[in-house]
């Protein structure tokens, strides 16, 4: 066995003389050399060529939450465009002109996607139109508040005179902006509010989306990572022998995250792999599986933690209550398992490099990519393709799969193209997991039944702490760890919210509505076991608690009326509800379940209601809840990451279960009315959902599920 090479010198272990490839061709953002000249582009936004299209650049990367048709339907409202003539362009990587305004980074994430840039892309589609409606006016000499715009054709009624978007962009595009830019007035939206299909579908359905995988060049190579089965884990020797005599293998290159196999074509890089021998050095690795973790979780359940959030005193209501509910709460790791598993494609140039693939976080990646390669951020260039679901997995702090690309191409020579891609095997046990937790509650009751007490400890890893997002942590409270718990949103005037944040060495990450996503599970639980200690319906209790016109009760009320709550349900059914906000947006489900002659739960409705404030499609909003519902009751019913000696027990979607067709439930979506500002829907309608339905089985069978998923205390 051969001792392997220091990781820093990036030594190539074997080469088969990779050619330096020049003068190809690959789709990209930028516009192509045919296109067209005479166009308008007022700012970063928006482009009107003088074929009438109009080009939409989004700055948020479209992973399959129809973020595309939605930003393009706010630009377009406001430049009275045609419809049929619009398209979508993605943004290049530059943080000057196109950062999340309310993240500051560019970035897809958090929910934000529509709230930072409903005004932004107000203005950018205002500003188009008024100097087309300002050329219109000079060429025709006429004033311009005699001018109107209707689907893209703007026209002058007196005199009957009308010329299309393209007859006026030359025109329009030496004109100074305005600076007196007026907004409509939203009695006047035209396309906001409807349930338009999204422009990608098309693409999506004859196979000319473009994602990572699609991405071909000449002389392409494909490269895979051995990487250790503890977390922490490096490589101690390595034996490529058996690697290097498989056909179409190149090279075998040392990584820091683990050993590259680089070879002509997937087949042969996943063959080198199989075949790679790698003594793995474990001595710093985690080495604690599930159950210890556990143990040690419930041993500091005994202890209070750092205080996030404290109303009243707690303490001292909770020892004069007549009743005092306490029960303790388990939730698993969780991986996101996207649909398209990381990936992605680097070209390295002499002066700096291109990436192609479905980025989420575009600055970080740059940053990132640059450390490696010894460039400026700038340098990098990054192409935003289509990506199959992310679910937050493909943004972040340390760009694990781009970082990797990285190392990778410096190791060879410049020009190669290089696809890293990682199986599903490797996403499932590549870290980066939604952290398991153990929660404790108690709720002091008076004798009336009146919650005169909450206390809420939470005990699990920190996702902020140790990134460049640590300033999230703040007097030991990582925000990410208690959202959904210390902004607990019912009225009890004695509340104490306190977190242990554990070291673990498994990697955690944001996953879809993060902190949410197990506190809305535990609060809104545990609210129904308090509920029948003190004898009252979980409906009652909860609009008891809730300020009267609050978005909290009034998304609960719709749900309500829509489900039938109250209403005779057949033998072996029962409902179940909770509310949640996550991100600005309120949600309420109620979740209607069954238990067969065999004892199985099944999940057979959910009704569905959602303030997301002003809905600029429909569709694209039910869409979101649903697939949020699916995506939720899939972890709530069967997902779940266990570790034993600190190796990842599951592997692919035979082990790591998702929800599946037979197990969807009919689903109702109401979105409340509202002229608001919107706010996101990609991530709220995930919380709800576990507690709806664990709540439903508590109904049914007496049973409080405690544990998640489900499937580890009833069979479903």
């Amino acid at each position: 066995m051969a001792r392997i090479p220091r990781l820093a010198r990036r030594t190539i272990l074997k080469s088969a003389g990779a050619s330096l490839i020049v003068g190809f061709t690959i789709f990209s953002s930028s516009r192509s050399a045919n296109a067209v000249t005479a166009s308008l582009e007022p700012n970063a936004f928006v482009r009107v060529d003088a074929d009438s299209t109009v080009t939409v650049i989004s700055k948020h990367l479209e992973m399959g939450q129809g973020i595309n048709t939605g930003l393009a339907m706010i630009l377009v409202e406001e430049l009275d465009a045609d419809w049929s003539k619009v398209r979508v362009e993605s943004a290049p990587a530059d943080v000057k002109r196109y950062a999340n305004t309310m993240l500051r980074v560019q970035v897809t994430g958090g929910s934000t996607s529509t709230a930072n840039s409903y005004t932004q892309l107000r203005q950018a589609g205002a500003t188009a139109r008024a100097l087309l409606v300002k050329a219109a006016a000079q060429q025709w000499h006429v004033p311009e508040s005699e001018i109107t715009v209707v689907q893209g054709v703007v026209g002058h009624a007196s005199s009957g005179r009308t010329s299309t978007f393209g007859d006026l962009t030359a025109k329009a595009a030496r004109l100074a902006p305005p600076t007196d830019l007026k907004l409509k007035d939203p009695k006047n939206f035209k396309l906001t509010g409807q349930p338009l299909p999204r422009l990608e579908t098309p693409a999506k359905c004859d196979g000319s989306a473009q994602y990572a995988l699609d991405v071909k060049m000449p002389g392409m190579l494909v490269a895979l990572i051995a990487r250790p089965v503890r977390f922490g884990g490096v490589a101690r020797t390595v034996d490529s022998a058996a690697t290097q005599s498989i056909p179409g293998v190149k090279y075998v290159i040392p990584v820091p995250s683990g050993i590259a196999i680089v070879a002509d074509s997937f087949w042969a890089a996943s063959r080198g792999r199989d075949a790679l021998r790698v003594e793995w050095n474990d001595d710093k690795a985690e080495h604690r599986g599930t159950a210890e973790l556990t143990a040690e979780y419930r041993a500091l359940a005994d202890k209070p933690g750092a205080s996030a959030r404290q109303d009243g005193d707690p303490q001292a209501a909770l020892q004069s209550a007549a009743r005092v509910v306490t029960a303790d709460y388990e939730v698993p790791y969780l991986a996101h398992a996207p649909m398209e598993p990381l990936d992605c494609v680097i070209k390295r140039g002499q002066t700096g490099c291109e990436f192609w693939y479905g980025c989420q976080f575009q600055t970080g990646d740059q940053a990132n990519a640059a450390a490696v390669l010894g460039l400026k951020p700038e340098q990098v260039t990054i192409h935003t393709l289509y990506a199959g679901g992310s679910f937050g997995r493909r943004a972040n702090p340390t760009s694990d799969f781009v970082v990797e690309a990285a190392e990778i191409a410096k190791a060879l020579p410049i020009g190669v193209p290089i696809k890293l891609v990682w199986t599903r095997e490797d996403d499932i046990r590549g870290g980066r997991y939604r952290p398991m937790y153990y929660h404790r509650l108690q709720a002091g009751l008076d004798g009336k039944g009146d919650i005169v007490a909450w206390s809420h400890r939470i005990i699990g890893q920190s996702i902020m702490a140790g990134t460049s997002f640590a300033a999230m942590v703040r007097n030991g409270i990582d925000a990410a760890s208690v959202e959904g718990a210390a902004n607990l949103p019912y009225t009890i005037a004695n509340i104490a919210v306190d977190l242990h944040t554990t070291s673990v060495g498994v990697p955690v990450l944001w996953w879809r509505s993060v902190g949410a996503s197990h506190n809305a599970f535990v609060t809104e639980s545990f609210l129904d076991r308090v509920a029948k200690a003190a004898n009252r319906d979980p409906l009652t209790l909860r609009r008891d608690l809730l300020p009267a016109g609050s978005r909290h009760r009034t998304v609960l009320d719709v749900a309500v009326e829509k489900a039938g709550w109250g209403k005779p349900l057949p033998a072996g059914r029962a409902r179940g509800i909770a509310v949640a906000e996550s991100f600005n947006t309120v949600v309420a489900q109620v979740a209607e379940v069954s238990r067969g002659a065999d004892g199985h739960i099944k999940v057979e409705r959910v009704v569905c209601a959602v303030d997301c404030g002003l809905a600029i499609n429909p569709n694209l909003i039910a869409a979101q809840m649903e697939g949020g519902i699916a995506f939720g009751l899939g972890a709530a019913l069967k997902g779940a990451i266990t570790l034993k000696d600190g190796k990842v027990e599951q592997s692919n979607f035979d082990t790591y279960d998702v929800l599946r067709l037979a197990d969807m439930p009919a689903v109702e979506v109401h979105i409340v009315p509202s002229a608001a500002p919107p706010t996101g829907t990609g991530e709220p309608g995930v919380p709800p959902i576990a507690p709806a339905v664990a709540n439903a089985i508590f109904a049914l069978t007496g049973t409080a599920v405690t544990k998640l998923p489900i499937a580890r205390q009833l069979a479903v």
